[in-house]
């Protein structure tokens, strides 16, 4: 999230995206309705179904699930075509004018690069043509410019074309098309709010970047009001990534090292971005060995030193992935003995449950570390399994929930807020961390009497702890915060950190939150005084809590300034030059802060970037440079941009690769369009055990259109069974106007919605359903991310 929850209500135009905020996100909302009534800002929901959110909003529309790309895109083509574009921050803060290297092609559906055998692409086919000096060639006239190539892409995506993809009417887009061409304006700004509806998808990478591409053409990435902004569904999801819960990164987002990386040179060669520009300051590339040495001293402390390469090879260089789908996959192949769960149930949360059971009875063992029970620890009670045929063993561990423990969140906005405990542990519950502690402890013991094949990385794992069996999470923040060991002080910016062994940091982008001063995400310095906390009056609020990196409040600032350092929009400054000062003032300056904009060395805005700007083009990901439209994996119609690639050509096929049979399938079996989402009532699953939201949402159901509804005989109330290629579901039909028919490319089509939060665990446990049951085992190119939120399913009445 580039911005804050706080910074939505300096918009002048939100579109909402695969977000349902005013159900999902109702605290945070409160910021769009100031946005609306205090700013006139006008709201556009992209939603199949009417939502609460749709009930605000100035337009709904009705959208195919999985096809944003192509709303998106036909926005930017309406804003090439009509010359709406920020032209100056365009040229000075997106690498419009950079020229891509020759042989750079797109062509029916693939770009160049692509290898059918492995359905992978060699992103680095996606280059800048580059001089002697290693510098990518500037010219925004040449035939190849980012901008031109560009606007040939997005010239496919008409109106028509739009309506003929998304099923949105030609007038309904042009009319959300003609709010958006204004705020290409200095004195305009729009946000993108999103959530999971756009993260789910094996095209997810690129939803969100189509987006972000949008916004860069208009100029609104780095100004308040404005940016991409991911609406998290907890309090601390934002926080699980940024300390790499995801299997491809370190802390900090810093690479997981890969097979044939022999030394940090190697790593940071492979891993880190190369400075492309003579301005460009590349901050992350730059510094990419001095934020691994210090993660590095942090995990092996004395035995990590410059003549072991500060125990670089420790770390694993994995050659396959270990996604969530990954792992599954591999027990599905009984390759896999053992799998433990840390607040996550994988019978619920994976794409295609019956694999998912599957899997978990092909383990010898399941340990499941958990509040409640969950549909995992129980996997061997689910309808249809016979316990007796089960041979996994499955160790129930209780941990504590969170208001049992103290410890930090950190929210969508990147505000890492303090929390205190608000109740002791109950009966046998122990904190997670401490059941991990307690048990690494155990396998560290067996290595020290027993040996092993490479004992080095456990022995010598530094835990620095009073008691390293119950650490405290006051004395792991600090850990993360990272110190000068020369003087054994903690850090207060990660500027301090070397690659030299005399710096730590659990976590680069969290240095500066625990400086000896104190625990900063403890502030409540709020709106009790705003004149006084918030001294600009843009809700920065520089002394509630800590936000990440170095308290910034929104990313890439420096773009919210024009190239002589003045604010695009004075009324909503992000920060600006004071000449006086010789400082950059306002927000915490994402950019030297006594950068003088005046002096033609001074660095260009996006420091983060090889290029030092925003991109349009990118070779960083790996499904394509540019956002393209590709169909779900089960689609109703045929994909009318290039019918022969319908789908994205990378999705990873785990049944294919494993060889299992295919479980897609076509439009004729099941010829509605399904997707998933949660209501206000419930948290996932766990509330299914609290008795006062089981009542305000007692029983399963699916919402079936009206129209749908009469031609199938469905009233609502009535058991309907819904079925996919993997599963079914029978639970209660409620018929509803909130869902209607689209017509996509002459073909009417229907999408039923279904909430997630059921299962046979919990008070309602007459509710054997999933519903997982129905979706696709199938993962998108770049993060494995399964397709949850759009996939073929029939409905009967039972």
């Amino acid at each position: 999230m580039t911005n804050h929850w706080r910074d939505i209500r300096h918009t002048d135009l939100i579109l909402i995206n695969g977000a349902n905020p005013a159900e999902a996100h109702p605290v945070g909302f409160q910021w769009f309705m100031r946005a609306k009534l205090d700013r006139g800002a006008k709201i556009v929901h992209a939603d199949p179904r009417f939502t609460r959110t749709s009930a605000v909003a100035d337009k709904h529309l009705r959208i195919r699930v999985g096809t944003d790309v192509a709303y998106f895109g036909g926005l930017i083509n309406y804003v090439l075509q009509n010359g709406l574009e920020h032209t100056e921050y365009v040229r000075y803060a997106t690498n419009a004018a950079l020229v891509v290297k020759q042989g750079y092609d797109f062509k029916d559906g693939l770009f160049n690069g692509y290898d059918p055998e492995k359905r992978t692409y060699d992103p680095t086919a996606w280059a800048y043509e580059t001089g002697p000096d290693g510098s990518a060639k500037v010219d925004i006239g040449h035939p190849r410019s980012v901008l031109n190539l560009m606007r040939k892409h997005y010239s496919r995506y008409t109106p028509e074309m739009v309506e003929r993809i998304t099923g949105i009417p030609r007038d309904q887009f042009l009319e959300v098309a003609k709010l958006v061409g204004e705020m290409g304006r200095p004195d305009k700004v729009m946000t993108i709010v999103y959530a999971v509806g756009l993260t789910h998808h094996t095209t997810g990478v690129q939803l969100i970047r189509s987006g972000a591409v949008l916004q860069l053409l208009l100029g609104n990435i780095g100004r308040p009001g404005g940016g991409m902004n991911a609406e998290r569904g907890h309090a601390n999801i934002q926080g699980n990534t940024d300390h790499a819960i995801s299997w491809e990164i370190l802390p900090g987002y810093l690479r997981v090292p890969a097979p044939g990386q022999r030394n940090l040179a190697d790593y940071v060669k492979q891993s880190a971005a190369k400075q492309l520009r003579p301005n460009s300051l590349n901050f992350f590339g730059t510094n990419y060995r001095k934020f691994m040495v210090s993660l590095l001293k942090t995990w092996y402390g004395d035995a990590a030193t410059k003549r072991n390469e500060f125990a670089f090879d420790h770390l694993p260089k994995p050659a396959g992935n270990t996604s969530w789908l990954s792992i599954f996959d591999q027990a599905l192949q009984g390759k896999m003995e053992g799998v433990m769960l840390s607040g996550m149930t994988a019978t619920s949360i994976g794409p295609d449950s019956n694999q998912v059971l599957q899997a978990l009875s092909n383990l010898k063992w399941l340990c499941v570390m958990d509040a409640f029970p969950t549909t995992s620890s129980e996997f061997w009670r689910a309808p249809g399994i016979d316990p007796a045929k089960v041979q996994t063993e499955v160790f129930l561990l209780p941990t504590t929930h969170w208001i049992e423990k103290d410890g930090s969140f950190t929210n969508s906005g990147r505000w890492a807020q303090w929390k205190d405990q608000v109740l002791p542990p109950e009966g046998d519950a122990r904190h997670d961390h401490w059941i991990l502690a307690d048990l690494f402890q155990r396998v560290r013991g067996l290595y020290r009497q027993q040996g092993g094949q490479f004992p080095a990385p456990v022995l010598e794992i530094s835990l620095p702890y009073k008691d390293p069996l119950k650490p405290e999470l006051d004395e792991i923040a600090q850990e993360i915060n990272g110190k000068d060991l020369t003087t054994g002080k903690r850090l207060e910016t990660f500027a301090k950190l070397e690659d030299d062994g005399t710096t730590t940091a659990g976590d680069w982008i969290y240095t500066g939150h625990y400086p000896e001063t104190g625990n900063l995400t403890k502030r409540r310095d709020g709106v009790q005084d705003p004149a006084t906390n918030d001294p600009t009056g843009m809700g920065f609020y520089p002394n509630w809590a800590w936000s990440w990196p170095v308290n910034r409040r929104v990313l890439y600032n420096r773009a919210s300034a024009d190239p002589q350092g003045r604010p695009w929009d004075p009324n909503r400054p992000g920060i600006r030059w004071d000449a006086a000062a010789q400082l950059w003032v306002g927000d915490v300056p994402d950019y030297p802060p006594s950068a003088d904009p005046s002096d033609p060395k001074s660095p260009l805005p996006f420091i983060m970037t090889g290029e030092g700007t925003g991109r349009l083009f990118s070779n960083s990901v790996a499904d394509g440079p540019f956002p393209e439209h590709y169909d779900p994996i089960e689609s109703p119609v045929q994909n009318p941009l290039h019918p022969e690639v319908p789908s994205t050509p990378v999705a990873f096929l785990y049944d294919k690769k494993a060889g299992r049979p295919n479980r897609f399938g076509t439009a004729d079996e099941f010829p509605y369009v399904a997707t998933t989402y949660r209501l206000t009532e419930h948290e996932h699953y766990v509330t299914q055990h609290v008795e006062q939201l089981v009542q305000l949402q007692p029983e399963a159901f699916v919402e079936v259109p009206a129209e749908l509804a009469r031609d199938k005989g469905i009233s609502s109330g009535d058991m309907v069974r819904v079925s996919s290629k993997r599963g079914k579901l029978e639970v209660r039909a409620v018929v509803t106007k909130r869902l209607g028919p689209l017509q996509v490319d002459g073909k009417k089509v229907y999408q039923i919605g279904i909430p997630i939060h059921w299962g046979f665990v919990g008070i309602k446990t007459g509710q054997h359903w999933l519903a997982n049951a129905l979706t696709p085992f199938v993962g998108d190119a770049s993060s494995r991310t399964p397709e949850f939120k759009a996939f073929l399913v029939n409905i009967e009445r039972i």
